[in-house]
């Protein structure tokens, strides 16, 4: 891996023998979290998650953006960030075709702050200290699950997922869709992680597939079900036990509260000089 170097930051890890243009970033400098980049996720899969909020990122002057496991109406939340809008996300809010009692099945569209295909995607982050609660990295089609083919309508890439302190599971894609036709490969994952050090993960996408980067060492290859269509990207954490169907928080999470989150910088790369 070769250094890309940012004056005054963490340098990129990038790979060798390759060109890269820097297309997109976010220092994370100041105390404002940058919403022309970002914003707030709040729904999944047309309903309102009801452990996500727009009140758990902050920057800390320091070039982070903390995300804080945090209690709000006596529920543990916390924050999701994106820089884009999955069409199937939004509730439905009753509407009518002229004058017809029709609708498509689909919330208010959005369109997205930042997408981006072929490339090389970054994030430097400081895992959570605490069990009950995960961290993620990753991308999505604003359109995945349109149809069958991921030319189309583009994949889920999971680059970084965390739902132990320390462990990193095995980096995911997903197409087709969240339901009958879903298609999942995985590969790679690493265990054991220093919690309080910052770690690099890293994704190369390009027309052969997708091969994921830990610290700067090559996690895997994943060559079916290429994605043809632009993806934005996501950071979230999450709370265990909302997805379960009690959709309670479990016990670990209580415990957690005022963990922390920490993300350095995020940084996508253009392939080519």
């Amino acid at each position: 891996m070769k250094k890309f170097e940012v004056a005054g930051h963490e340098p990129s890890l990038l790979p060798d023998n390759m060109d890269f243009t820097l297309v997109f970033s976010d220092e994370f400098d100041g105390y404002t979290l940058d919403r022309e980049k970002w914003d707030y996720r709040y729904s999944m899969m047309g309903k309102t998650h009801p452990a996500w909020t727009d009140k758990g990122v902050t920057l800390d002057g320091k070039s982070n953006a903390v995300f804080t496991l945090m209690l709000e109406d006596g529920r543990p939340v916390s924050s999701q960030l994106q820089t884009g809008y999955n069409f199937m996300d939004e509730p439905v809010k009753r509407t009518k075709f002229g004058n017809d009692d029709l609708q498509w099945n689909i919330g208010k569209l959005k369109r997205s702050k930042f997408t981006h295909k072929y490339g090389y995607y970054e994030c430097r982050c400081r895992l959570q200290q605490k069990p009950g609660w995960w961290s993620a990295f990753w991308m999505q089609s604003p359109i995945i699950g349109a149809s069958l083919d991921p030319e189309d309508s583009g994949v889920e890439i999971d680059i970084m997922e965390c739902f132990e302190p320390g462990n990193i599971v095995g980096h995911n894609v997903f197409t087709a869709g969240y339901g009958q036709d879903i298609r999942h490969h995985r590969v790679g994952g690493m265990k054991g992680l220093d919690i309080k050090e910052f770690h690099r993960f890293g994704l190369l996408f390009d027309e052969t597939g997708y091969t994921f980067y830990i610290d700067g060492k090559e996690d895997g290859k994943i060559t079916e079900d290429i994605s043809g269509h632009d993806e934005f990207l996501l950071i979230s954490t999450e709370v265990k036990g909302y997805r379960l169907s009690e959709h309670k928080p479990c016990k670990e999470a209580f415990d957690a509260i005022g963990d922390t989150f920490l993300v350095d910088y995020v940084r996508v790369f253009d392939l080519g000089a």
